[in-house]
């Protein structure tokens, strides 16, 4: 199978998910999202904050953890699965992997998301505000705690690739180079979701440092979840 084919399969597991068809579901998953982002806020604040940081953490934020963004991402997505002979040739083939690792993150989140946005709406009325609590519970209702794991070794995957793949100056170069081209043939979301990953690390010592610190303390909260905290957030 090519990466392309593992491509495809991410898009058609994205556009499969029920929330483009009921607004109602689309709505709660909004705001699994939005509690999900500034819980992640609160609990890395500090570590957030450090300004080397600044550019990575909205990466990660806003485009590794899904959002209405993702729509149009994944809408340029097949129309680089429809030239990939092209995007071979133009683009470096270790930054198209670093781009499909993180679109399988985001994929993979919005997916998990859903599966909350769902059992919320099965306990709760629609309207009822998120909390640590009602988070908790859902968590521990759709055992998550497996496909949580998986989301946390994924990062640390994409961490070493952009370690690997950003620090060399010939990647950077024939990226750049590659940029003018991937607009011309109207793949430039996706190109632009690869830069974004390679310019938030420029700041940094090393992405995978990281990524390894950001999943060690996820990795804390999910077995504090699956133990029984009740304050697995705090």
């Amino acid at each position: 199978m090519s990466k392309f084919d593992a491509l495809q399969q991410q898009l058609e597991v994205f556009h499969a998910l029920d929330f483009h068809q009921d607004p109602q579901l689309a709505k709660r998953l909004n705001d699994v999202q939005t509690w999900q982002k500034e819980r992640m806020r609160k609990t890395h604040h500090d570590f957030f904050a450090v300004p080397e940081h600044h550019l990575m953490t909205q990466y990660f934020l806003n485009r590794l953890y899904g959002g209405p963004d993702f729509d149009v991402l994944a809408a340029q997505i097949a129309r680089l699965i429809n030239n990939a002979g092209m995007v071979e040739k133009i683009i470096p083939d270790s930054a198209i992997r670093t781009g499909f690792s993180g679109v399988e993150l985001a994929v993979l989140a919005i997916r998990l998301d859903q599966a909350l946005a769902v059992e919320l709406l099965n306990t709760y009325a629609p309207t009822m505000p998120l909390n640590d609590d009602i988070m908790r519970r859902a968590y521990l209702k759709l055992d998550q705690r497996e496909p949580r794991l998986r989301q946390m070794a994924l990062l640390d995957e994409l961490g070493i690739s952009l370690d690997k793949y950003v620090r060399s100056r010939m990647v950077k170069a024939a990226f750049k180079m590659a940029k003018g081209l991937a607009y011309k043939y109207k793949v430039g979301p996706m190109y632009d979701f690869v830069e974004e990953g390679f310019e938030a690390m420029k700041p940094l010592n090393s992405a995978q440092v990281f990524v390894n610190t950001f999943t060690a303390k996820e990795r804390e909260i999910i077995e504090k979840v699956h133990s029984g905290d009740l304050y697995p957030f705090a």
